[in-house]
């Protein structure tokens, strides 16, 4: 019997599924947010659909773009061939990740609360490193105060206390920062960070 996957690769599979039988394509606003700061050589980690991908690129980006659910990474790689734009796609385990390169812009939005605490640190670390100087990154994820925690395996996330999220980062130019919540269902909040940041040099 193959191992079971992950409770938030099960989770968003299902969620994109039904966004790909509705061509549901439109960027959020964390991506709308983001987009204007990915340019050049840029890396989308945790890319779902790929919307902002494809958005990036056809602002004449150069975009990797990696996620754990088969299902998205397969519809964006077709989406990407028919449109001629520069995406290059590939389905990858994120918890761990390492950058091998450095990028222009690094891009990582509702993914790393889905780690458990030392792999979300350290996925932060990675995002920081994988920046050149003068590049910039773009975390969005959940912090303290949210209480819809369905998307969750309960034995594998973590909800970053609001300093956490810029702690790799001092030093860095603070192009965005902001803290916003929103409703969920049962009556309950998710509440994220959103922080921008160009590395010196």
């Amino acid at each position: 019997m193959p191992p079971r996957k992950p409770h938030a690769v099960e989770f968003f599979g299902a969620q994109f599924e039904r966004q790909i039988a509705a061509h549901e394509y439109q960027l959020n606003p964390f991506e709308v947010r983001a987009l204007p700061y990915l340019m050049g050589k840029v890396l989308d980690l945790g890319c779902g659909l790929g919307n902002l991908a494809m958005a990036a690129a056809a602002r004449g980006a150069h975009v990797t773009a990696y996620d754990a659910c088969e299902n998205a990474v397969e519809d964006l790689a077709e989406r990407a061939i028919a449109s001629g734009l520069d995406v290059w796609v590939r389905t990858v385990d994120l918890k761990g990740w390492r950058p091998e390169e450095t990028y222009d812009a690094v891009n990582c939005i509702g993914l790393l609360m889905f780690f458990a605490r030392e792999d979300a640190l350290a996925g932060l670390a990675a995002i920081r490193d994988a920046a050149k100087p003068g590049g910039v990154a773009v975390v969005n994820a959940l912090i303290a105060g949210t209480t819809f925690l369905a998307m969750f395996d309960p034995e594998e996330y973590y909800l970053f206390e609001p300093e956490e999220i810029a702690a790799p980062f001092e030093g860095w130019e603070v192009l965005h920062d902001s803290i916003e919540d929103f409703p969920a269902p049962g009556d309950k909040l998710k509440r994220f960070r959103t922080f921008i940041a160009r590395r010196p040099g």
